[in-house]
């Protein structure tokens, strides 16, 4: 005659299984994978839902518009404005300018709503430095006129074109007698590209910068710690005032003359070879040695100093307005 349990025994693998795959399915319902949700969260996704809203109204989250629009230097137009315009959702006249200014600096048409087009542009991804710099810098209200004198094999002739860099409040610039620049890397996180990698993409910036002013970039030896510039990756509140939001908002940010720190935010999925939900390390690195070097942001969509990145692209060459800037700053 059989075991009487074998029946029984023989079935409890699968009845584990069941009861096992039954309560990890309850956890994921309550407990969603938090690396997951960090991951594909979206620092300016509020913005969506204010889509619309126009002057005289009051609408749950106009606060963090403000904030955003204060973060970015659109408030410091605005010597009266007051914590209660900052912290409320009114819609008042102070918002309807900062949207206002936010609309010419980006070629958008100004209305003061918060119109589609515009709400698409705030939602993109972004050098965490200013647009405006203590009301005194904007990316296109100190428009610059040049002249340049365009010549072919038979004749020449003086042509005006307008540029839109920027500088940042005081002009801050390295010295004359520092033209020579060190830089090395340090970051507070772990490893997210490999050093090898960093390095190879920095010094293909630099030297982009090197062909078209009187700068000469030179990684520090091993050990020095006064280089001019370090470069690294690191994540939220990392000590400089700055704080990193996360996969999907500032991307980087550098500071002006002759502070010499450049920080990438570590959340981002960072390429040399980007995919479509990838961002192109040396495209920012172009970009924030822009700043290092003095350059603001400018209102020319394809400037390597334009304010805002897509993902997947890379945008690796500087534009006619990034060359002006910079030897305009340097008297080059």
């Amino acid at each position: 005659m059989g075991n009487p349990n074998a029946a029984a025994n023989s079935s409890s693998p699968v009845l584990q299984f069941v009861v096992a795959a039954f309560l990890t399915l309850f956890l994921l319902a309550i407990f969603p994978h938090p690396i997951l949700s960090e991951k594909h969260s979206k620092p300016f996704e509020f913005l969506q839902h204010l889509a619309g809203c126009h002057k005289g109204q009051t609408v749950k989250g106009l606060h963090e518009l403000k904030q955003y629009l204060k973060k970015f230097g659109y408030q410091d137009l605005n010597t009266n404005h007051t914590h209660e315009h900052v912290d409320d959702d009114k819609f008042d006249e102070l918002l309807e300018s900062e949207i206002k200014t936010y609309q010419l600096n980006y070629h958008l048409k100004a209305t003061g709503d918060l119109d589609a087009p515009t709400v698409k542009q705030m939602m993109m991804s972004r050098c965490g430095a200013p647009d405006i710099v203590n009301g005194t810098t904007s990316m296109r209200s100190n428009k610059k006129k040049n002249h340049v004198v365009v010549q072919s094999s038979s004749s020449s002739h003086l042509i005006h074109t307008v540029s839109h860099y920027s500088f940042f409040n005081g002009n801050p610039k390295w010295p004359a007698s520092k033209t020579h620049l060190t830089y090395r890397f340090n970051s507070s996180v772990p490893t997210v590209i490999s050093v090898k990698i960093l390095r190879r993409v920095c010094k293909r910036a630099f030297s982009r910068w090197e062909s078209v002013s009187h700068f000469r970039f030179k990684e520090a030896k091993a050990g020095d710690d006064e280089a001019d510039i370090v470069i690294g990756f690191h994540k939220g509140d990392h000590g400089d005032g700055n704080t990193f939001d996360g996969s999907g908002g500032v991307l980087a940010h550098a500071f002006a003359p002759t502070n010499g720190r450049f920080h990438y935010d570590a959340d981002e999925d960072w390429s040399t070879n980007p995919k479509p939900d990838m961002m192109d390390l040396e495209t920012i690195a172009l970009h924030e040695i822009g700043h290092l070097l003095g350059l603001g942001h400018s209102s020319v969509p394809g400037a390597i100093m334009y304010p805002t990145f897509a993902y997947g692209v890379k945008k690796r060459k500087l534009h006619g307005d990034d060359v002006q800037g910079i030897r305009a700053l340097y008297g080059l």
